[in-house]
């Protein structure tokens, strides 16, 4: 039998989660006030504790919000809770494209977390993600975030000193600045190029850079012009 659990806030504002007789017995001392009940089948602890966090949350909120203010915030809490609309066959479609290409970046070359890094360009373990970050603020390097982590490309780090960022690769971001950043560039490094004989960018970077940056003005001329 799962424990009747109870929480008050500063608002006055109570929960009762547990099974259906226990919160009804609970609910027999309330003297004063209203009860909204929700009732769900098959719902794990887990769940149970998160739905009832949110519920109470909103609650809190309901009563602290001014009559001018509940329709807008009533509104916010029934979009939250209305269901999502079924992805459409074109979306679906999208986003297979999109997880095939990302795939493909991925297996083209090698890709860094921030304290991977760090830890070949030899910094200091107190903060890992500090140099590799400022180095993408400055547009030294990019980056591409899959699955909530960022990461860096191989190609675009300088083996012979020290891991740093090539040097062409900035100029290379500068061109592109407002029309390709984070995966647009990693999409253009990793596709055959044929202003570069069919080779790819990331595979001429850093034994021919001025090649790659010619490759990118052209590519950029296409993208104005179109």
């Amino acid at each position: 039998m799962m424990d009747i659990e109870v929480e008050a806030t500063m608002d006055n504002v109570v929960s009762f989660a547990g099974e259906p007789s226990e919160v009804s017995e609970q609910l027999q001392g309330l003297k004063n006030g209203r009860v909204v009940a929700i009732a769900i089948e098959d719902i794990s602890q887990r769940e149970n504790d998160a739905l009832e966090n949110m519920l109470l949350g909103a609650a809190r909120l309901f009563k602290q919000t001014t009559s001018e203010q509940l329709a807008e915030q009533m509104s916010l809490l029934a979009r939250a809770f209305a269901p999502k609309e079924p992805p459409t066959p074109v979306m679906l479609k999208e986003a297979e494209m999109m997880a095939r290409a990302q795939k493909a970046v991925f297996a083209a070359s090698d890709w860094l977390t921030a304290a991977q890094v760090a830890t070949l360009a030899g910094f200091s373990d107190s903060n890992l993600s500090a140099q590799p970050s400022k180095w993408r603020r400055e547009g030294n390097i990019f980056t591409v975030r899959l699955d909530g982590t960022e990461y860096f490309p191989g190609y675009g780090l300088d083996l012979d000193y020290g891991y740093r960022p090539l040097k062409a690769l900035k100029k290379i971001i500068d061109l592109f600045k407002g029309h390709k950043e984070g995966w647009g560039l990693a999409y253009w490094f990793a596709s055959d190029n044929s202003f570069l004989g069919g080779k790819r960018p990331l595979e001429l970077l850093k034994t021919a850079p001025e090649q790659v940056l010619a490759a990118a003005q052209d590519e950029l001329e296409g993208i104005v012009h179109a």
